[in-house]
């Protein structure tokens, strides 16, 4: 076994790897960059080593620099996690030649899979299930209908160089094939300059699963279930499960004996993923294989109750596999939530900046800890820290949230409520996206393909798209944590006499409309008890019984709802209303100010104040880079002309003008790091 390995990553996989490596009894080596000397994987192992700047192409995708990090520090081997040089063939082959062991496949099973026409080649070789299709050029609309016939409608007929949805049909007869290939021909001749036309299968309401892999250096190889991945946006996996709520048990059983003929056919040794796409008729074809630990490997562990990266680093020292395909488990099961610095609100723009608040919620699993058949619970994998910094050079992923549960209900339940009990602070999430998917009764009843969130998201995320089962919950939320406050400060001493806070057991409760009209809801709050923190709120015709031992000014506040636990997040002026309390429960969010009848009746005599007009100012979407301005000072733009890029984890965004007009004054200049709504340029 090694006795130090350097881990050539960053962020919570970096954290992860050194988890398993601690329990193995293994130093590790950190690598950082500029960006990320105070980084939490640094601090988590036994050694770092500053390897460039913050840029990825100037210290973590530098192989030289990775592989003299191992000789300068004695490191035996390297684990590459995910994404950088993980799948980097060259890398490999250079570690390699270094006498370095490389924690992972070898670089030629790296290279065959790494090419897309080659791998589909040898998948076909290894009797796997690929995509039919006739890959060259068809010449006529007869030829086209022939091919289709032989495929099987229906079919897509593709450009050759299509893009952005020119070019693209789908044919379910004859008639559709002949009339599709005429006019897919006619558009990629006009829209690209190329009028070559191929055509493959149409898989029908398609799903993304895929197989996990595993093998050894003594030629034996299993695979460990499957992973359900088809709740993506923009083609980037935001939820995933083990099992799949689709799949049979012969067909979870054809996938696994073609993943691991694939794995076999070049010499797989490590932990690996076959991808599938999968049909509504179950028939499912061979898309790529990952030659890496995936992202949402946890899931896997959770089911089969073992730690992929131990047996990675154990295949990599030489060992044999501890367990033949009969032994592996699938109990329970689990649900990734990736939990991603973006503003979901702002059509997921990146969200970077301090990290003021980071509290995940309590974990009962832990990486690097097979879990037990009968142990559920959550699970947090991270790799970052209250205080610190989310950096603009990387990806948006702060953290995987993981549960395990009995089965699938039982599963999205303990996320649910875990999401509740997510605080994160500073920057914004994706949470209240999670919550508003895991609540849809597609999702629920396992009713979903890859489509799924651009059918029933099209027009992006709003508020109103998280409907809250009952809403008066969160008004009778606010007015108890009201009322404990009020509680806490009639208790204060030196009060005047006469004058001292009185408690009161009647109040409205003012939130804000969709339509920006004030609401007011009468509740009251009685049989208060100080120190048991109870409350008998009556909302309407709603009782609610609110007990919580929460301590007044935390964020995450616990506690029985009738009964029934509950775990919401209360704090006070964190909105636009520094009198409000800003109420947060399964992805809905209400501001609410808790007034007596008085001042109910005050605030609705209190003028309207419009919001400051900000159409002659661009504003920039998102903390990030400048990385150009397009226009000059006194230059009149077109709607539609480009004024500015904006660059953040690894995303550019193109700011456009929304009207005509002159451009005044421009108060950023390139190269300048932007904080969200800061002005970049006025408009004359």
């Amino acid at each position: 076994m090694f006795k130090k390995i350097l881990i050539a990553n960053r962020g919570e996989i970096a954290c992860r790897v050194i988890k398993t490596a601690r329990k193995l009894g293994i130093r590790t080596v950190a690598v950082y960059s500029d960006a990320d000397k105070d980084a939490r994987h640094v601090e988590l192992a036994d050694e770092a080593v500053h390897i460039g700047a913050a840029p990825s192409r100037e210290s973590y995708l530098l192989a030289d620099r990775i592989i003299e990090a191992c000789k300068k520090t004695g490191a035996e081997a390297v684990h590459p996690g995910y994404g950088f040089l993980s799948e980097n063939e060259g890398f490999a082959k250079r570690v390699e030649e270094e006498g370095i062991v490389f924690i992972g496949p070898k670089h030629y099973s790296i290279a065959a899979m790494g090419d897309k026409i080659a791998s589909k080649k040898l998948a076909g070789e290894a009797k796997v299930n690929t995509i039919p299709g006739y890959n060259d050029a068809i010449d006529t609309a007869e030829q086209a209908v022939e091919i289709a016939k032989g495929i099987g409608y229906p079919v897509m007929i593709k450009a050759s160089a299509g893009g952005g949805g020119k070019g693209l049909r789908v044919a379910f007869n004859d008639k559709e094939a002949l009339e599709g290939f005429t006019s897919c021909r006619n558009e990629a001749r006009n829209s690209f300059g190329d009028d070559r036309v191929f055509i493959e299968k149409f898989v029908e309401e398609p799903r993304h699963i895929e197989i996990q892999v595993l093998g050894d250096a003594h030629g034996n190889v299993i695979y460990l279930n499957e992973r359900e991945c088809s709740i993506q946006r923009r083609h980037q996996k935001v939820i995933e499960e083990a099992p799949s709520p689709f799949i049979s048990e012969a067909t979870r059983k054809a996938m696994g004996e073609q993943a691991v003929a694939l794995a076999k056919a070049v010499k797989y040794q490590s932990a690996g993923t076959v991808e599938f796409v999968v049909g509504k008729d179950q028939s499912f074809y061979f898309l790529e294989m990952n030659t890496r630990l995936q992202v949402e490997h946890p899931v896997t562990e959770c089911i089969t109750g073992l730690d992929l990266v131990e047996l990675m680093i154990r295949v990599a020292a030489g060992e044999k596999l501890p367990l033949a395909q009969k032994d592996v488990q699938r109990n329970g099961w689990a649900i990734e939530c990736r939990i991603n610095a973006e503003d979901p609100f702002r059509n997921f723009l990146p969200s970077t900046g301090r990290l003021v608040r980071f509290q995940p919620p309590a974990e009962q699993l832990a990486a690097a800890e097979p879990t037990p058949a009968d142990a559920y619970g959550v699970r947090v994998d991270t790799g970052v820290y209250e205080g610190g910094e989310i950096p603009m050079y990387y990806d948006s992923m702060i953290a995987k949230l993981i549960v395990h549960g009995r089965d699938r209900n039982h599963a999205i339940a303990l996320m649910r409520e875990a999401l509740n009990g997510f605080v994160i602070r500073g920057i914004h999430s994706n949470i209240p996206f999670q919550a508003a998917l895991l609540a849809h009764p597609k999702f629920v009843s396992g009713e979903f393909n890859t489509g799924f969130i651009a059918e029933h998201y099209a027009h992006g995320f709003r508020a109103e798209d998280v409907p809250h089962a009952d809403p008066d919950f969160l008004v009778a939320l606010a007015a108890y944590v009201h009322r404990r406050y009020r509680a806490r400060a009639s208790g204060i001493s030196g009060q005047l006499e006469g004058h001292g806070v009185k408690v009161g057991e009647q109040f409205v409760v003012v939130t804000l409309a969709a339509d920006g009209q004030h609401v007011h809801t009468p509740v009251s709050v009685t049989d208060f008890q100080g120190k048991t923190g109870s409350s008998a709120v009556q909302v309407g015709a709603n009782s609610y019984r609110i007990d919580s031992l929460s301590p007044l000014g935390s964020i995450r506040v616990e506690g029985r709802v009738n009964g029934q636990p509950f775990t919401a997040q209360v704090e006070r002026g964190a909105g636009k209303n520094p009198l409000a309390l800003r109420v947060q429960h399964n992805g809905t969010q209400i501001e609410a100010m808790v007034l007596s009848p008085l001042g109910a009746r005050l605030l609705a005599l209190m003028p309207y104040k419009a919001p400051p007009d900000m159409s002659k100012f661009l504003l920039s979407p998102m903390p990030g880079l400048l990385v150009d301005v397009a226009v000059q000072e006194g230059q009149q733009v077109q709607a539609g002309e480009k004024l500015a890029v904006i660059e953040a984890m690894k995303m550019e965004n193109v700011l456009f003008a929304a009207q005509d007009g002159v451009v005044g004054k421009i108060a950023a200049a390139k190269g300048e790091s932007l904080a969200v709504d800061q002005v970049i340029m006025e408009f004359a």
